[in-house]
């Protein structure tokens, strides 16, 4: 097994506070702890007033950390250490990029507590697989879509910073950027509050960029779009298990993970790894949702083409909730190009199996996070990875 949070938090049990000479996880100093990857934070309530203090537990907390890791074998490529703040703002940072997820006051001046993170959120949902090409920015905006037809206020955050798909999807190459302070105004398309870093760049130029620049992108997606009361906001990740996803983990309270799988084994073993690694980061994985599950032909027939059902074995043997497949479909290749999602849920004979496919993810997962809800008292963890 790799090094993970139960290994920090062991190693955390032999580190004794400079002052109170008790270990900091008996005092309830650590407030979060998180390991992914080769990648440790620790974030520490503060136990002394003395700066100095501060500074040699910080020291002492990353050497502990350090030597577990060795202990085991394994080498860590970053290890970040903070100390809060009283009202949970950082008091300083034993390793650079270690941020906590925002509170305090907004750019008004206002106190603003948001049990997501993200003042007015009350929910992030966020969509991921391990693989690219299964769908999982189609599912995004649908699912976004799908929620807001309920009556919900949902936004949508293309968080896929190296190929965002949104502007294509949402229809947005018309639409201009526009700001209010320093803060971005979200795209009102489709019935939903759209954001993407697609508009914010060169249409047709690689982001070749290293994780820091990919961190502050995803950060200023989240943190200056002004995105008003909102029931959700969904954000869809990159493929993989990188820098983006430790980010988001970083800056906010998610409510839990959508997985996006094909029904192959070969896109069955990149999810597993996606499922893994939301467990690492202490995100719950609200289910599975099979895209490209079965193709109706014009015959009427349902065509197993990619070997319908796999992801939802998948899910069963992960023990994660199913939250639907949905079919192969012309309409949704064609709206998805044109940029009208919204056409996906009309009425048409011809579409009613997408519709019905598609509200019924919606539901399960809205379903789902009632649950979270029930079982977490609104509360949500808030990691800090460095």
């Amino acid at each position: 097994m790799a090094f993970g949070k139960e290994d920090v938090m062991e190693a955390l049990r032999g580190v004794m506070d400079p002052e109170l000479h008790r270990d900091v996880v008996s005092l309830g100093a650590v407030r979060r702890a998180a390991a992914c990857d080769g990648a440790v934070s620790v974030v520490l309530a503060p136990t002394s007033r003395d700066r100095v203090v501060g500074e040699m537990l910080k020291k002492d907390v990353e050497r502990a950390i350090r030597a577990a890791a060795e202990r085991r074998g394994e080498r860590l490529t970053q290890v970040s250490v903070e100390v809060e703040g009283p009202q949970g703002g950082s008091a300083g940072s034993g390793n650079a990029g270690g941020t906590t997820a925002p509170r305090g006051k907004d750019v008004a001046g206002t106190p603003q507590e948001s049990a997501s993170g993200v003042p007015g959120v009350k929910r992030i949902v966020a969509v991921g697989a391990g693989k690219g090409g299964v769908g999982k920015s189609t599912i995004s905006v649908n699912l976004a879509v799908a929620l807001a037809r309920q009556g919900l206020s949902v936004g949508l955050m293309d968080g896929d910073i190296y190929g965002p798909s949104a502007p294509t999807l949402l229809g947005l190459d018309e639409f201009e950027t526009h700001t209010i302070g320093n803060m971005l105004q979200p795209f009102a398309v489709h019935g939903i509050k759209a954001m993407t870093i697609g508009k914010l760049v060169d249409a047709e130029k690689p982001l070749i960029w290293r994780g820091p620049m990919a961190h502050g992108a995803f950060k200023q997606l989240v943190q200056q779009t002004q995105w008003g009361e909102l029931d959700y906001l969904i954000i869809d990740l990159p493929p993989g298990t990188g820098d983006v996803s430790l980010t988001m983990a970083q800056l906010l309270r998610l409510t839990g993970a959508v997985i996006v799988c094909t029904p192959q084994k070969v896109a069955q073993d990149d999810c597993v790894r996606a499922a893994n690694m939301f467990k690492q980061l202490g995100v719950d994985v609200l289910g599975v949702v099979e895209n490209m599950s079965y193709f109706v032909g014009d015959d009427g027939k349902e065509y197993d083409l990619f070997g319908r059902g796999g992801a939802e074995q998948m899910a069963q043997r992960l023990g994660l909730p199913f939250l639907g497949g949905v079919p192969i479909s012309l309409n949704l290749r064609k709206n998805s190009d044109s940029g009208e999602p919204t056409a996906n849920f009309d009425g048409h004979a011809s579409n009613r199996m997408l519709k019905d496919a598609l509200e019924r993810v919606a539901a399960n997962v809205e379903a789902q996070c009632a649950l979270m809800d029930m079982r977490t008292g609104g509360a949500r963890p808030t990691l800090t990875i460095g």
